[in-house]
């Protein structure tokens, strides 16, 4: 468990990419079960009216800083070496370990064909990844028989790490519920990563997702998707933020 930034009672983990997956070998080598959050802007603001996911969050694992304005935060608080754990990025490094270490990967989440297309273009950038199996959930939750499938497919894979590629909250509620009953070490919640590794959705170039603009590059793609988030999320997390930093309001967090 890594240090963490108080980002409005979201404990944000102070690592960067090669420390994540350090300590993602780490619990793999020990069997150590656990869920990984990738939290950003709207992550942290969707938990300020959510205590269930603020809960989830500050129980991760690690939660790591996927977003530009988590980074600066921990720079700020003193974290030097803290950097963007971004879902895609994490995704690819593992996978890269992976080659050396065995780790087993299963892909959960996406719309139909997205899991198969990612699985396709992972082996073809990691030759040697092991890819034991995916499942594509319903746009609701799972029922008991189809949970019970799930168990089944699972423990059949024995996979190391579960990739989750749904949205927030959803990602994170489930698999903070899972994570019990599953036959895996790791769940990792990658939101988009699915999609833009797949090849569905364009990724930002590097140089907007180190400006903190990727934001605005994902919005001109899905506007109407995205619009309603980035116009509220956006300004209340600067406004929650100058109340934190002014000491006018104190945002606290459990588990931390």
């Amino acid at each position: 468990m890594s240090d963490r930034v108080n980002v409005l009672g979201v404990g944000i983990s102070a690592l960067n990419i090669p420390l994540a997956v350090a300590a993602m070998g780490r619990a793999i080598g020990q069997r150590s079960k656990g869920y990984i959050c990738v939290t950003g802007v709207h992550g942290v603001s969707e938990a300020q009216t959510n205590p269930e996911l603020r809960r989830i969050l500050n129980r991760a694992f690690l939660n790591t800083p996927d977003g530009m304005p988590m980074v600066w935060l921990g720079k700020l608080a003193g974290h030097a070496g803290m950097d963007r754990v971004y879902g895609p990025d994490l995704m690819l490094q593992a996978c890269r370990v992976s080659e050396q270490t065995g780790w087993r990967h299963f892909f959960y989440g996406g719309a139909p064909g997205t899991a198969e297309r990612l699985a396709v273009e992972l082996r073809r950038r990691f030759p040697h990844l092991e890819v034991v199996g995916l499942h594509v959930p319903p746009f609701r939750p799972l029922n008991e028989d189809e949970k019970e499938a799930l168990r089944s497919e699972v423990a059949a894979a024995r996979p190391d790490i579960i990739w989750v590629g749904l949205s927030t909250p959803k990602q994170e509620l489930f698999m903070a519920e899972a994570l019990s009953w599953l036959d895996t070490t790791l769940m990792v919640g990658v939101g988009a990563a699915f999609d833009l590794l797949s090849g569905g959705v364009r990724q930002a170039p590097h140089w907007v997702q180190r400006s903190g603009l990727e934001w605005l590059f994902r919005l001109c793609q899905e506007p109407t998707r995205l619009g309603k988030r980035y116009f509220k999320n956006n300004p209340l997390f600067l406004a929650r933020l100058f109340l934190q930093k002014t000491g006018l309001r104190r945002y606290s967090g459990e588990g931390f």
